[in-house]
């Protein structure tokens, strides 16, 4: 398949809170779904393996203070997964085109998880677009002490309970285990993922590259990952010139869902400051 075939929008099942339709901007044949929202600072977030088709209230809340980009990366939510994407290269050249189609010349870019992998992808290729870089709990990186979880061996239940630090935050995220069609989608957005990050699940180039990134960065990471080593993050704000490390207290993995406002305030504050 070459970039010039068209590939067809994908019916999914719609989650039953926070779902709102997207928007479509076809890109190299991909119709991309995305949500956006609010005025000011053009702010992308790329989002992490799962938690799709929807506005979240973390989303919400930074609509308020930013015009706030929620893309779907092919495979995931309502943007389906074209056969020749096969790599972060293949994702971070879709989404240099998907923002000059969008009208965002200079972004602030905001990365969660797997998504911090492709933020710091798009980084390290495109670093003259960022105004500047915030990744959440992020992946990509080796860390050759600590290697962490291999998540495509947990079964669903020790995956959910390894994301979250608290279970109360965990209870209201759960996927209903009736829901056949929702169980289905949620394979496939796993396989998406294992596209991207099988192997091997880091690039060893990253490191290296990221060091031509002179925008200001922050590195959110979580008081307690038991998904991603703590380490991870604390690599990511040794590696990145101009980047502070946070430490959102309360968290693990999941800090869009277990501490939203405090998210939303402390990435705003830095997207305001990095404006000036």
């Amino acid at each position: 398949m070459s970039y010039i075939d068209v590939v067809d929008k994908v019916d999914v099942p719609k989650p039953p809170k926070y779902y709102t339709p997207p928007g479509f901007e076809t890109v190299m044949g991909v119709p991309v779904a995305y949500r956006r929202e609010g005025a000011g600072e053009a702010t992308v977030l790329l989002h992490g393996a799962g938690f799709t088709r929807m506005w979240i209230p973390f989303y919400a809340m930074m609509a308020e203070q930013v015009d706030f980009i929620a893309p779907e990366s092919p495979g995931f939510g309502e943007t389906p997964l074209p056969g020749w994407l096969r790599s972060f290269d293949d994702l971070t050249i879709l989404y240099d085109q998907l923002f000059d189609q969008l009208g965002l010349e200079r972004i602030h870019l905001v990365g969660f998880s797997m998504g911090g992998w492709a933020a710091a992808e798009f980084a390290a290729f495109y670093p003259r677009r960022l105004k500047s870089l915030t990744l959440i709990t992020p992946v990509g990186l080796r860390l050759p002490d600590e290697p962490g979880v291999d998540i495509f061996q947990l079964a669903p239940a020790e995956l959910m309970d390894r994301l979250f630090k608290d279970k109360d935050v965990m209870m209201q995220w759960l996927p209903d285990p009736e829901n056949f069609d929702e169980g289905i989608h949620l394979y496939s957005e796993f396989s998406a993922a294992a596209r991207l990050m099988w192997a091997p699940r880091y690039n060893l180039a990253l490191e290296r590259r990221l060091k031509r990134l002179a925008c200001p960065a922050l590195v959110v990471g979580a008081e307690e990952d038991r998904l991603v080593p703590n380490a991870m993050s604390d690599k990511y704000a040794e590696v990145l010139p101009a980047a502070r490390l946070v430490r959102l207290a309360g968290t693990g993995h999941e800090p869009l869902l277990e501490r939203p406002q405090e998210l939303a305030r402390l990435i705003t504050d830095f997207v305001q400051e990095a404006a000036k």
